[in-house]
């Protein structure tokens, strides 16, 4: 399926209510099953990646298959291998090629017992579930969060507990922060020196819970805010003092010439500046955002580098190529030291084709942030475009609300 995108007559005003949090829905689900709680979240994430944990948690089933949910791959693999039996979990062609290695290996030192099925370091993985023991571990720094998130969760219930050191660099903090806090509200809570995590050994007690709204989704208004002068739109749901990294996303576009505001109706974003004349950025706490940032400043003509990208390469896709070679079909040159960086400094090469398709290598966060093109008088043709409800299944009605219209 594709969808053809057109932008005759675009409102520069509207409400929108976004999407609840997927990264704190997935930790919900987790130390709600963790806890054995009696409630249910309010709120839930609509999102495939939640679907599946919960369908998950809530299987008579033996043999899971999570599909493209890296985050219920890596949380997952932490719950299973200290329930009791014996467990198969697997994933897309996709998930089979990222690796999970330094997961398994700190679990199996734990005392735990998970085997390869096929590629050794990759899933899908055969779980024999047992009692797990600290409390002492070591992992680099700059590793994914969802590996650290998985071992911090599973934490207070291994026997003495959990003493992880965490080496060189650590990247993506606020995901680790995250998931420290939410395991404070149910009950246990952590010590962080240093780069040291002492977790105690400790029952988590259950709670009544709601989620909030998604900061990354809020990128992509604050992408077709940035595109439509002076434009503004309220979001529904999310929180000022967010746990959330992303909600950083103010921050960076203030240099793009949006103003954020909050009130009782909820978040007012504003277009009121011109945008910078150059960004530069390091992403390193907040990754998922690159995307529409590169993007958006494309679009802006404002050329830009960014630091801090090297989880990129083992999301969905690998993120810094294929933002290159789809900002290339609208004639952006953009360059890489193909690590952890990505630059636009200005060059444009010649455009061939009137309809730009982008591909969308199935990750949401390609479409997302590409779509809002069309806005900026570029004929878009969005490849897989369902493949938005990993993240944002409103995601096209919401656009359709603007005046945005898609044909198949």
């Amino acid at each position: 399926m594709q969808y053809k995108l057109s932008a005759p007559s675009i409102k520069n005003t509207g409400t929108i209510q976004l999407p609840a949090s997927k990264s704190i829905s997935n930790r919900f689900l987790m130390l709600n099953a963790l806890s054995y709680s009696p409630y249910k979240i309010k709120n839930l994430s609509d999102s495939d990646d939640t679907a599946v944990m919960l369908g998950v948690l809530e299987s008579d089933s033996t043999n899971f298959d999570v599909g493209a949910a890296g985050t219920s791959m890596r949380f997952l693999t932490a719950f299973l291998s200290k329930i009791v039996g014996e467990w198969t979990i697997t994933g897309s062609e996709r998930m089979k090629q990222r690796p999970i290695k330094i997961l398994v290996d700190a679990l199996n030192s734990l005392g735990a017992k998970i085997e390869y099925i096929e590629k050794e370091g990759y899933p899908p993985l055969r779980i024999f579930g047992s009692n797990l023991k600290g409390p002492e571990l070591e992992l680099p720094g700059n590793i994914s969060s969802q590996y650290i998130s998985a071992l911090l969760m599973v934490g207070p219930t291994l026997e003495g507990g959990l003493k992880l050191t965490l080496t060189g660099d650590i990247i993506s903090q606020p995901y680790i922060q995250m998931t420290l806090a939410l395991m404070k509200e149910f009950g246990v809570s952590s010590d962080w020196k240093g780069n040291v995590i002492t977790i105690p050994e400790k029952a988590y007690t259950p709670k009544e819970v709601t989620v909030e709204s998604d900061w990354s989704a809020s990128s992509y208004w604050y992408e077709i805010a940035a595109l439509i002068p002076g434009s503004e739109f309220i979001l529904k749901g999310l929180h000022r003092h967010s746990l959330q990294g992303d909600s950083n996303i103010q921050k960076i576009f203030t240099s793009l010439g949006v103003q954020t505001s909050f009130s009782n109706k909820g978040v007012t974003i504003k277009q009121v500046d011109e945008p910078a004349k150059k960004l530069k950025y390091d992403f390193i706490s907040e990754p998922d955002l690159a995307q529409t940032v590169a993007t958006t400043c494309c679009l802006l003509n404002v050329p830009f580098e960014f630091t801090g990208l090297q989880t990129l390469k083992i999301k969905e896709t690998d993120r810094i190529n294929a933002l290159i070679n789809e900002l290339a079909k609208m004639g952006f040159k953009l360059t890489t030291n193909n690590v952890d960086n990505l630059i636009w400094d200005g060059e444009k090469i010649e455009v061939e084709n009137k309809d730009i398709f982008i591909k969308t290598y199935k990750d949401h966060r390609m479409a997302m942030a590409f779509a809002p093109a069309v806005l900026k008088g570029f004929d878009i043709i969005i490849e897989e475009p369902k493949v938005v409800s990993k993240s944002y299944p409103k995601y096209w009605d919401d656009l359709k609300a603007i005046g945005v219209e898609m044909t198949e």
